[in-house]
């Protein structure tokens, strides 16, 4: 007597592309990130304010801290673009939308910083070049 071999389906493969994530775990994932990610930001941006007011009146710790923080903000701004991506790889809609925000807030507020310190930090003056001589007369016609 023979016995049957039991047919199995096949197996399917763990890869987080082949099947589309589940809402509910997928809006679960988005707020729980997104609150994490937005702590971890203002934890660490509030960090380096603080360095920066306990720099008051030495403008080279204040310029130190202002571009710590701004060189930390790029790098969160990259690893949150890295997550987007294994979100969006992963097919979870629900979290690529709430890092692709993240992305423009953080964004933003990264502008913000780099402006304002670029603005507090003019370029110099051009200098003058070698054939350039000065009109002393008032008057507006030099020679």
């Amino acid at each position: 007597m023979t016995h049957a071999v039991p047919h199995h389906p096949p197996r399917q493969r763990g890869r987080p592309w082949s099947s589309r994530t589940s809402r509910g775990s997928d809006i679960a994932v988005a707020f729980a990130l997104f609150v994490v990610e937005a702590a971890v930001f203002a934890w660490t941006t509030f960090g380096y304010g603080m360095e920066g007011w306990a720099a008051q009146g030495d403008p080279a710790g204040l310029d130190a801290a202002t571009l710590a923080n701004i060189a930390w903000m790029e790098h969160f701004l990259f690893v949150v673009l890295a997550l987007a991506a294994l979100a969006l790889l992963s097919r979870a809609p629900w979290t690529v939308v709430s890092h692709l925000l993240l992305v423009g807030i953080v964004g933003v507020l990264l502008a913000s910083a780099q402006h304002d310190h670029d603005r507090a930090h003019p370029a110099p003056a051009p200098t003058p070049s070698a054939g350039y001589s000065p009109c002393y007369s008032g008057s507006g016609t030099c020679n």
